[in-house]
């Protein structure tokens, strides 16, 4: 919508990875030079880690693109609460073999074959799985057994682990301790700074034919950095926003007034994900104080107001209960009591 008013020849803040876009931040070029070592090293494990939307899925299909077909067989599987046996029909079903009716000793057999036939081809396989933190631990132990294959010293299967930080924590279970030791190298992808967010959002509108315009003013970026934290999808989000106020707006230049505005559209949308611009934060908070100390005194005295309703309620059951149950022998009016 806003590609053409602004001369772009395409969409620069897409939310779909694409390789077409990678930007090697330092974090994005430490965690792509592991990825490459673990490919030169063909065996093992390489994990990487994020938080949601650093970037990583995008950072693995640009490997995937660059790697060269007649040498790797590379597949990428998005892990959703595999348990064992999904995963090695999965794992078949990604490399194109047959599973329909196959037992787990058939899948097993059909697997080695195949990734047998790979080294007789001057080829290996590549397992990428997205999303590994969702795999279950009979799962994980699956991926360790497969590891295991090789044919004389060469490992038949290589696979990366690709996930959130609760990857992380699941890798340091005790139970994980075979696995972790066939991990020949691991990194975790955090978020960029100030700098790198800049640059990365001019690199991805360069892309696609940015002349400077719109312009954007230096303000524009500090308040992106502020509301996206140097999450690359936060910063697509709120730049795909950006563009089309100011299409709608019909602005050439775009300032940090605009950007505060969209910033603000979106914390109201998601909440507290998404923290206010500088400057916001202490009125916020200045106004939480004030409200917190009208609640507090308020809440306080409501609870004691009903607790004392309470205890009288349950004073007036207990008078009526001691009523009804009464002593077995009552006076009478000659004073002499009489059985009830």
């Amino acid at each position: 919508m806003y590609e053409s008013f602004y001369g772009l020849t395409g969409k620069p803040f897409q939310l779909n990875p694409d390789p077409a876009f990678f930007f090697g931040s330092k974090g994005h070029s430490s965690a792509y030079s592991y990825l490459k070592y673990g490919v030169f090293q063909g065996e093992g494990f390489i994990v990487i880690t994020g938080e949601i939307g650093a970037g990583k899925t995008t950072l693995v299909r640009t490997l995937l693109a660059e790697l060269d077909p007649r040498k790797v067989v590379a597949v990428q599987l998005v892990s959703t609460q595999l348990d064992a046996d999904d995963l090695l029909r999965s794992v078949a079903t990604a490399f194109g073999l047959p599973v329909k009716g196959a037992d787990k000793a058939n899948l097993l057999a059909t697997l080695e074959a195949f990734l047998t036939s790979l080294i007789t081809e001057h080829k290996r396989a590549l397992l990428v799985v997205d999303e590994a933190q969702n795999l279950t631990p009979r799962a994980m132990e699956e991926l360790r057994m497969l590891s295991n294959f090789q044919l004389g010293d060469r490992a038949l299967l290589q696979s990366f682990l690709v996930g959130q930080p609760e990857l992380r924590n699941l890798l340091r279970e005790p139970y994980m301790q075979q696995l972790r030791q066939r991990v020949i190298a691991s990194y975790h992808l955090g978020p960029m700074d100030r700098e790198e967010t800049r640059a990365y959002v001019e690199h991805r509108l360069h892309r696609v034919g940015w002349a400077n315009d719109p312009q954007i003013e230096a303000g524009v970026y500090d308040t992106i950095y502020a509301t996206a934290g140097g999450v690359p999808r936060k910063i697509n989000t709120l730049c795909n926003r950006l563009l089309l106020a100011g299409y709608l707006g019909e602005k050439h230049k775009l300032t940090r007034a605009d950007a505060d505005a969209v910033a603000g559209e979106i914390r109201d949308e998601v909440g507290v994900d998404v923290p206010p611009p500088a400057g916001v934060e202490s009125s916020l908070q200045e106004v939480a104080a004030r409200s917190d100390s009208v609640v507090r005194p308020f809440a306080v005295s409501a609870i004691n107001a009903r607790l004392d309703r309470l205890e009288k309620t349950v004073n007036q059951i207990l008078e009526l209960v001691r009523g009804m149950a009464g002593p077995e022998r009552r006076p009478t009016k000659s004073g002499r009591q009489a059985r009830g």
